[in-house]
Order: structure tokens, then sequence, then C-alpha cells
């Protein structure tokens, strides 16, 4: 990668950077502090306060915006390439372990069959009631919730726990070639049907419809990697797999060479060398053919090669917002008045789901298109779209982290309690009653994860143009978007808390 190292040595140069890191640290601590007292709404899965807000909504949300806008223009004057490179290339090597590695995936091979046969088992004998259940508690609070914040805060290890990989990877696999035209485009598609099962049909509250489901996914995958291969179904169509690994690069864990590795957090998205690799949506190749190089001598695999991947990125963003949405008073009022002119419920649910991840996808291509109109480069709308989707997996962490840690935190008790005594239920189940400031984190999360998403696109823009001019200007459009996601976002986040209309 070419060196601009026209900014090095020069005093003014380095005061830009320092006078821009301690602005965009000052004013992001400044408004989310601002943020945080200005709402004490609950979000998602979560009980509402139902306190009112301090200030109009209006200006909360337009604080939140403003906040992230605020943070591009002063990453912005941090121009020293040698500086931004040292941050999200900063690694240390803790060790093989191989030994320890190799007990404790067995281990956690074996735990993750314990735990699909008892998600099955207890949700077609276990008591109906959902806040008692094994199946419903393990996969929600303990999966949706509990393992997904660990996959981004510390390290991805469902790849151990997973019964599909266990199961499969040890029977005769292979029988055909698995069509590298299809790209990752099946699991985008699992991970918006997973979502929409979790939506609509009710698994939240009936365990035995649980255990069907979870018992599917099993079954399906089993036969899926007899088919293609394990490799080939656990990265190109698995849904639940392909979430937990783009969850899984944001944290600053990692194995890499056989051996344990830290890194600052997020910095790992930052992937991007000159050539970028493949960049159509389906036409690799091999698994992930293009890698870069770290500190250490060492190659990762680049997460996101094409549009496909862009759409996962994508999906994960949308998928909280849509939850978000049809879990507030505003939402549900929304949708039972369109259902109320004559039109099914379902097709309401179906129009905006479908119709919502068609517009958060298609916002973040015309951002990449735009970003090539405003710059003078030879790279195309795709690269570019394909180059700054790594930065989506920060906000999506951000998101997913308002919606579930106070749902975690209040449902913990019981989580422990349904491991502790898995054949049976609970007696005397606790569920811990939060107070009002832990849902005041919300808008911390978010615009934690938005920020960070900027610094993310900053580093991965100067890694792809050699001029500053046009790294500071590339980013722009998807800052644009990324404003756009925070203001819905936080609007949600501001409203009380309702069970989705017709589904409850």
């Amino acid at each position: 990668m070419p060196r601009d190292r026209g900014d090095r040595g020069r005093p003014s140069a380095r005061r830009l950077t320092r006078a821009g890191a301690f602005g965009l640290a000052v004013v992001g601590v400044l408004l989310l502090a601002r943020g945080v007292a200005a709402s004490n709404a609950a979000v998602g899965l979560s009980d509402a306060s139902g306190d009112a807000l301090a200030v109009p909504r209006w200006l909360y949300v337009a604080t939140g915006g403003a906040a992230i806008g605020a943070s591009a223009l002063l990453a912005g004057f941090v121009t020293d390439r040698g500086f931004v490179e040292r941050v999200h290339e900063w690694r240390r090597d803790l060790g093989g372990g191989g030994r320890a590695r190799a007990v404790g995936g067995a281990l956690a091979a074996l735990l993750g069959l314990a735990l699909f046969a008892l998600v099955v088992y207890r949700g077609i004998a276990g008591p109906p009631l959902s806040t008692i259940n094994l199946a419903v508690v393990v996969v929600f609070a303990g999966g949706r919730a509990g393992l997904t914040m660990a996959a981004y805060a510390v390290g991805n290890v469902w790849p151990a726990l997973n019964p599909v990989r266990t199961v499969g990877s040890r029977l005769p696999n292979g029988l055909v070639d698995y069509p590298e035209r299809l790209g990752r485009w099946p699991a985008v598609a699992g991970i918006l049907l997973l979502v929409w099962v979790e939506t609509t049909t009710g698994v939240t509250d009936t365990p035995a419809t649980l255990a069907t489901v979870v018992a599917a996914y099993v079954v399906v995958g089993v036969a899926g990697t007899a088919l293609v291969g394990s490799d080939a179904w656990l990265r190109h169509v698995d849904p639940i797999a392909t979430f937990f690994r783009f969850y899984g690069r944001v944290a600053p864990l990692a194995w890499a060479d056989g051996r344990l590795r830290l890194s600052l957090p997020a910095m790992r998205l930052v992937e991007v060398d000159e050539r970028v690799g493949p960049v159509g949506g389906g036409s690799r190749t091999g698994d992930e053919p293009a890698a870069t190089t770290d500190v250490s001598g060492g190659t990762r695999k680049r997460l996101v090669t094409g549009l496909d991947d862009v759409a996962v990125a994508v999906a994960l963003v949308w998928e909280l917002t849509f939850s978000g949405f049809v879990t507030t008073e505003q939402g549900a009022a929304a949708i039972g008045s369109v259902a109320g002119v004559g039109v099914p419920p379902i097709l309401v649910y179906a129009f905006l789901f479908v119709g919502g991840f068609a517009l958060f996808y298609g916002a973040f291509l015309a951002a990449a298109r735009v970003a090539v109109a405003r710059i003078l480069t030879t790279r195309t709308p795709r690269e570019l779209a394909v180059a700054f989707a790594p930065s989506l997996l920060v906000v999506a962490a951000g998101y997913h982290l308002a919606h579930y840690f106070a749902f975690f935190l209040s449902l913990s008790p019981s989580l422990w309690a349904v491991l502790a005594s898995p054949l049976s239920a609970p007696t005397n189940p606790i569920v811990f009653a939060l107070p009002a400031w832990v849902s005041a984190l919300n808008i911390a999360f978010v615009l934690g994860g938005h920020l960070v998403a900027i610094w993310v696109a900053h580093s991965i823009a100067y890694r792809l143009f050699p001029s500053r001019l046009q790294a500071i200007r590339s980013q722009y459009p998807f800052v644009f978007v990324m404003i756009g996601y925070t203001v819905v976002s936080l609007w949600l986040i501001s409203l009380p808390t309702a069970t989705p209309a017709f589904l409850g």
C-alpha cells in the first residue's frame, strides 16, 4: 500500500492529529452523556420504564445524529497514516495453547450436543410456560443475547459449540461441489428467515415450536454438510454460523495461525489491502481467497469479499431495527392501522420486513455510488461497498447490545437456574428488576457503536486511497447513511415498548 509520508515529521500535522483525536473523544463523550440523560426508555425485549423524555424527542434524536456527523468531521483531522495504521494493526500474541485448545474444543463440542438435546427434549416435554422452560431461556437469553454479546465483546466460540459442525464434519460429506455463483446469499436468506420466524411464529412463547425449529436447523444442517461439505455449508449457507462469524470479527480475541491473538476491539475489521479482492456477489473461486497480512507476519482471511457479504452486514443492522420497531407502541399502532383497512397482518409484516431490508441495503449501495461520483478514482461502487461494509458490524454490535443487555441481565438468574437443573423446571424463577439507569445505557451503546464504526471507516479509507483528500471525501456518503441509521435507532429506543400487533 503506498504511504503518504508528506505529513510525517511536520509539527502542524502532528498537532492536527492530536487535536482531532482529542476533540473526537471530548465531543463524543459530551454528546453521549447528553444523550444518556435524555432518555430512560428501554428497547427491544426489555421492559420500558414508561417515563417521559426530559427533552423533546426531536432534539434528543438530532443530538445523536449530530454526534455521528461531528465525530466524522473530527476524524478527518487524523491524517497521520502511521498513527492510523498503528491503531488497527496493534496485536499481542497470547500464545498457542495447542493442548488446552484441543481439550477445550472437545468439551465445547460435547456441551453443544448436550444443549441441543436438552433444548429439543425440554422444549417438547418441559413446562409450556416460556419463562421457566429451558429451551426458550437457553436459546434466547443464553444464545440470542449472551453468546452473541460474548462473540463481539470477547471472541467467537460458536464454531466449537455448533452441533451441525460437530456431527457434520465427522460424517461422509461433500457429495457435490458447492455452486460458487451463489456466494453467501443462502446465508443472507437464512438469517432473514430466522428473524422472520422469531418475530412472527411465536417461538419465544411456544417451547414445542422452538424445539421443532431447532431440531429442523440441525437436521437440515447435517444433511447440507453431507451434500456440499462441512466447510462450504458452514461458510456459505449456515445462517447461525455466518451470524456468529461476522459478529466475531468485532471481538478483540481470535485464533490466527494456531495462536491466540489480542487486538483492539473492532480493529480486525480494517482488512482492506490495495487489491481489495473479488467484489462480485458470488464469483469466488474459493472460500475467501483474498487475505491481508497482520503485524506479526501471519495472514487472516478477509471477511467481506462480495455484495452477498455486504448484505449480511446490512441484515444484521436491519433485523434489530425491525424488531425494535414492531415492539414499540407506535409500531404496533401503525401495523394495526394498516391491517385495519383489510390487509392481512402477515402481509403487513412481510412488506415492512422485506421492504425495510431492501431500503437499508439500497441506501448503503447508493452511498458507494455517490462516493465514486464525488472523487476521482478508478475504484467501482461495488469495491467501495465491499470495502466499507465491515464498519456496519460495529453498528450492529451497538444495536444488539442496546436490545439485549438489559434483557440478558434480567433473565440471567433464570438462565443459571435452568442450567443448574436442566431436567426439572425452576420452582421459584427469579427475574432481576433493573434500575432505570440501566436502560439509559442503550443510548450509549448505540452511539458508541456508531462512533467506533466511524473510526473503522476512516481507517479503511486510508488504506484504500493514497490521497488524504480522497480518503476523507470517500467516507462522507457512508457517514450520511450512518447518521440515518442512528436517527432511526435512537428514535426507536426512545419509544415505549409493547407487544407486537396480532402476534402477542
